[in-house]
């Protein structure tokens, strides 16, 4: 059944899309305190999916469930031979989605989404997280719309501060450190359809929330990643 899932996907699969595109959302900043290395961090945004992640012939992921986030991983920078299988299998001989090769920038921080697009197959987004200073005392909010879901507003204390966020875009706020009630509606209302739920902004960090999931399958759901904006690096 998980093969004829991954065969439905398309013409661009999953890792061939990762392959292909070129990093979809830009940070304005990145810094080379690991010379010679990427950081890549894993969001699983497809719902119903458990999957192993093979990277250079090694297991990376292993049963990989939904709304996961992995990383970031130390790479090397340079081109790298990424497969995924079904769970549990012993090899990246038999993969259902690749092998293809991706290439990594020296010193960039990446995050790889596998996601629903907005036609409902499943892809890859790959983004580059900005890790550009914040102003002293302030941090970032960057939301990134992953999910089956039409246009959306990001909700902050019941008043909109992103509209329209559409699949597979993003927005960064600049905003003073402490705790956000963030919620997400359809693009114009203000019923949430995720949230609300309290987001910390931290100073110096790019807080990164990703809506994913399916709207009419009623299983969106938020992932936060953290992501030190003065470094390359992630913090839990």
């Amino acid at each position: 059944m998980r093969k004829k899932i991954f065969a439905a996907a398309g013409t661009i699969s999953l890792l061939a899309a990762l392959a292909l595109a070129a990093p979809a959302q830009a940070g304005n900043g990145h810094h080379r305190d690991d010379e010679g290395t990427a950081k890549l961090s894993v969001l699983h945004g497809v719902p119903g999916l458990t999957v192993d992640v093979w990277v250079d012939g090694k297991l990376t992921l292993d049963n990989f469930k939904p709304g996961t986030l992995a990383g970031p991983l130390n790479v090397p920078d340079g081109d790298h031979r990424i497969a995924i299988t079904g769970a549990d299998a012993t090899s990246a001989e038999n993969a259902v989605i690749g092998p293809v090769t991706v290439n990594l920038e020296e010193g960039q921080d990446y995050t790889a989404v596998a996601h629903l697009a907005a036609d409902g197959t499943p892809t890859a987004t790959l983004f580059t997280n900005d890790t550009a200073p914040s102003p002293e005392g302030k941090g970032k909010l960057t939301v990134r719309h992953v999910a089956l879901a039409p246009a959306v507003d990001v909700l902050a204390g019941g008043t909109a501060v992103i509209e329209g966020l559409t699949n597979p875009d993003q927005e960064t706020l600049i905003l003073k450190a402490g705790t956000v009630s963030a919620s997400v509606a359809a693009a114009g209302t203000t019923a949430p359809v995720i949230g609300p739920a309290d987001v910390n902004v931290a100073a110096g960090k790019n807080t990164i929330v990703y809506a994913w999931g399916s709207l009419a399958k009623n299983n969106l759901d938020l992932a936060v990643q953290v992501v030190n904006s003065s470094s390359c690096g992630q913090e839990d």
